[in-house]
């Protein structure tokens, strides 16, 4: 299962072109964010990671809140 979600992050990041602007709320959107997570630990890798756990715990609230604090974070660079 997380093997087919993590082909369909990976696909849908080629396919989506980039935007500087709040993305919505999508599984879509935040399968291209934590593809698009480096290597380094920084706030908003901490808070997709933890929007991916929700998102697996079937918590979709939770996950929506934690990706618009990523979006915020990793705006404010």
């Amino acid at each position: 299962m997380r093997i087919l979600i993590a082909a369909a992050i990976l696909s849908a990041l080629a396919l989506s072109p980039a935007s500087a602007k709040m993305m919505a709320c999508t599984a879509d959107n935040m399968a291209k964010a934590v593809a698009a997570m480096g290597p380094e630990p920084t706030p908003a890798n901490k808070e997709l990671a933890a929007a991916n756990t929700e998102m697996g715990n079937g918590k979709m609230k939770n996950a929506c809140m934690h990706y618009m604090n990523a979006q915020k974070l990793s705006m404010a660079k």
